[in-house]
């Protein structure tokens, strides 16, 4: 992010500066960041016991999403919900939030990184860590060289975006 003066700052100092007081700052789980550390990506993360199976649930996390691009002032081009069932990816062209445009099933992606995910209850700050984990692995490449649903992530340019990148919490 760019501010008036050309000076680069992170996603946290621009909602920082927002806020009078930090612990007011509502913020989304994580975010993706590119090389540049540009915030590519925006998600909310429910583990054990919550999950967005529920509509409203769902309903009012996308609403959260919502909130939190149009609070940017940037157009942040992706954003992700996940639970330990899902993982939805939303487009975002700074007016509005797309359906879906990649579904996966949790256990099919983060399985690759805890062999016993699909048999655990597994927390939202692991689930967490286990998703920034494949970000990460799609970016660098740490664990395998085809990390899971490399070519989605590919067909819609989250990956090309993620490379190099991390992600902050």
């Amino acid at each position: 992010m760019i501010d008036s003066i050309g000076q680069t700052i992170t996603w946290w100092e621009a909602r920082a500066l927002r806020s009078v007081n930090l612990e007011d700052i509502d913020s989304p789980d994580f975010v993706a960041l590119d090389k540049e550390k540009q915030v590519i990506m925006i998600a909310e993360v429910k583990g054990y016991p919550s999950d967005f199976k529920e509509k409203k649930a769902k309903e009012y996390a996308i609403l959260r999403l919502m909130d939190y691009l149009q609070a940017a002032k940037i157009i942040i081009p992706f954003a992700m919900l996940a639970d330990q069932k899902n993982i939805w990816l939303f487009k975002w062209n700074g007016n509005n939030l797309s359906e879906p445009i990649l579904y996966f099933k949790t256990a099919d992606v983060l399985s690759h990184y805890h062999a016993d995910f699909s048999k655990k209850q597994i927390f939202s700050l692991y689930l967490r860590t286990l998703i920034e984990g494949w970000l990460r692995d799609l970016a660098y490449h740490w664990k395998s060289e085809t990390p899971p649903f490399i070519k989605e992530m590919a067909e819609i340019g989250l990956l090309q975006l993620l490379e190099e990148g991390t992600t902050e919490f």
